[in-house]
């Protein structure tokens, strides 16, 4: 594949009250009563149309704050284990791309609010996806080696593995 294929530009950026990943939630469902704010670019706002009609969007993003990349092999924030990197959800990745699963308080012009944010201020997004339960949620889908439960999830904050 030509080169040029792979050269993503940030459509938009993610506003959120987390300066760094000190305290930050680890996970959207960590911190479901956190708003941030995605601000669209100009050139992309007519793709917004329709999106207030879904409670919940994907969020594609470059993880800009999270350092080089990991190892293959890294501690994950639910074990104490050292696992497959692409068994787990690191920020610190050979291509440092994150996702969140947010709710969609409102769309505006060029704003969408969400709540459930777990990135750091000044994120850049790279694309915005919405999220469909009949097809992002098979219904025989097993977890793996995660075996937390919601609450133990909810109550995890970023550590220096997220630095």
């Amino acid at each position: 594949m030509p080169e040029d294929q792979f050269n993503y530009e940030p459509i938009g950026m993610i506003r959120t009250p987390f300066e760094s990943p000190d305290g930050m939630p680890i996970q959207p469902v960590g911190e479901a009563a956190t708003e941030g704010t995605v601000e669209i670019e100009e050139s992309y706002t007519d793709g917004l149309r329709d999106l207030d009609g879904f409670t919940h969007c994907i969020l594609l993003y470059h993880f800009h704050a999270s350092g080089d990349a990991a190892p293959l092999q890294v501690e994950p924030f639910l074990d104490d284990e050292q696992r497959g990197v692409f068994a787990t959800r690191a920020p610190q990745r050979p291509n440092p791309i994150g996702l969140s699963v947010v709710e969609i308080v409102s769309v505006t012009d060029h704003e969408v609010t969400v709540s459930g944010i777990d990135v750091i201020d000044r994120t850049p997004l790279l694309d915005i996806k919405p999220f469909v339960p009949n097809f992002d949620v098979p219904p025989d889908a097993d977890t793996g080696w995660l075996n937390a439960s919601k609450s133990t999830i909810q109550s995890k904050q970023a550590d220096e593995r997220f630095l």
